[in-house]
């Protein structure tokens, strides 16, 4: 039988050091045993600077909800053109802390503080994006110009 998995101070920390740790500024914690679970649940900790090309998922299943367990995170929506359409600041304990992310809608996320871990819900299997889902109008994660577009993202939650 499995053991339960406490999501508390400790677990929250330990994430958080080993998105500190990657060159990539985030890492995952995985409740869900394998890529193939029909569910996936996981922490997801990510730092400043840490760049999420924006992206859909055209599934109907895959849907994802996304509520802040500490720090702030930006979330940006996007128009098919890549018009920003709206955005929302999440913050733990704060007046908005989650989200809720219909599939089709095109989204990135972004650390507004060190430490920011957020528990991400959708539906499984996994796989990676496809052509259709990435943003053809935005770069990829490590194309040149990803670091002065997430910049420009950043820029809207830089007063908030």
């Amino acid at each position: 039988m499995a053991t339960p998995t406490l999501i508390d101070r400790f677990l929250l920390d330990q994430v958080i050091a080993a998105a500190v740790a990657s060159p990539r500024r985030r890492r995952n914690h995985n409740f869900h045993s394998s890529d193939s679970d029909a569910a996936h649940r996981l922490l997801n900790a990510i730092e400043p600077g840490s760049y999420v090309p924006p992206h859909r998922h055209l599934d109907p299943a895959k849907d994802e909800t996304m509520l802040l367990l500490r720090g702030r995170l930006g979330v940006v929506f996007f128009a098919e053109d890549g018009q920003v359409s709206a955005q929302a600041l999440l913050e733990a304990g704060g007046e908005c802390c989650g989200v809720n992310i219909p599939h089709g809608v095109f989204h990135s996320v972004l650390a507004c503080t060190p430490g920011t871990v957020f528990f991400e819900a959708k539906a499984g299997p996994w796989a990676p994006l496809s052509e259709a889902e990435r943003a053809p109008w935005a770069p990829g994660e490590n194309d040149a110009g990803a670091v002065a577009y997430h910049a420009s993202l950043s820029a809207l939650f830089a007063t908030r």
